[in-house]
């Protein structure tokens, strides 16, 4: 058995849409998660036609199939930049040393996968050699702003027993004032080096990556206990694809075209609440932080 999801912008998603398409796979009865926004409804197998009709609605709605089985996660591993926050961190702090141009082309083909990730990595973070450590702290108060809907996923999840753990390619400088922002359990990045109160221009060593996203999924759900189809992963670039593959529910939110292409999940016209719909929670029982 499997949940057909369909999620909009609030407001938007239109009940002749989910009625014509739960008639068209023979779906069961809709349930709505939230009025005009969220609707879902069960159906026996998945409809082999179902890229076709993605695609052809992929303008008004996200549409995804889901197994009925272990929906609710016990887990979720989140990507920081672009996805818990709507910036990329090491862009902003490009901006500030004058070479933001530069870093954000970089920044865009790597997230997309045409570059190798630490190799781009390691020339963009070079470029800010000579910033001083308190730039970290200016671009946290006055560029960095969460994305809509995170407080509400990991506040919900939590208070439903989830364990919350955000990995980065990025850094502990910032996602440490990210995790206690939003109350993640655990986070992971690389880390800026700095000397005498200014950065260096390189980063510490083994740089943490694709694989590194991996081995968190890995290492934090056998601690726990639980299993990785216990988790739900969220992520936009290629660097999360690893991780996206692995969990029991990987959600491509907003991503580069070559991670949607390569992602079952999808979520173009959702906030970060769209991961708390996929899981059958109703708007109503959502828990404000």
């Amino acid at each position: 058995m499997y949940i057909v999801s369909l999620i909009a912008k609030p407001g938007t998603l239109d009940a002749a849409l989910v009625d014509s398409l739960r008639n068209a796979f023979g779906g069961g009865d809709a349930l709505w998660l939230s009025p005009d926004e969220a609707a879902e409804f069960p159906v026996e197998t998945t409809p082999t036609n179902l890229a076709e009709v993605r695609a052809s609605i992929a303008d008004q709605a996200d549409l995804n199939i889901l197994p009925v089985a272990n929906r609710r996660k016990r887990m979720v591993l989140a990507d920081m930049d672009s996805t818990m926050i709507q910036q990329e961190c090491i862009d902003e702090l490009a901006e500030v040393a004058g070479v933001g141009a530069h870093v954000k082309a970089i920044t865009a083909r790597a997230m997309n996968g045409e570059l190798d990730f630490e190799g781009a990595l390691t020339e963009r973070v070079a470029l800010l050699k000579g910033l001083p450590e308190s730039v970290i702290d200016t671009v946290v108060a006055e560029r960095i702003t969460l994305m809509p809907g995170g407080p509400e996923l990991i506040a919900t999840m939590k208070a439903n027993g989830s364990h919350a753990a955000l990995v980065s390619g990025g850094f502990t400088a910032f996602t440490t004032r990210v995790s206690a922002m939003l109350g993640f359990d655990e986070n992971r990045a690389n880390t800026l080096l700095i000397e005498n109160g200014t950065l260096t221009g390189e980063v510490g060593r083994p740089i943490l990556g694709r694989e590194a996203k991996v081995e968190a999924l890995e290492q934090i759900t056998t601690r726990l206990g639980i299993s990785e189809a216990d988790v739900i992963a969220v992520g936009d670039g290629a660097n999360d694809l690893g991780m996206l593959g692995r969990a029991g529910l990987g959600v491509a939110l907003h991503a580069k075209p070559m991670v949607q292409e390569q992602s079952d999940c999808r979520v173009n016209h959702g906030d970060l609440t769209a991961l708390l719909f996929l899981q059958g929670y109703a708007r109503s029982a959502f828990v404000s932080p």
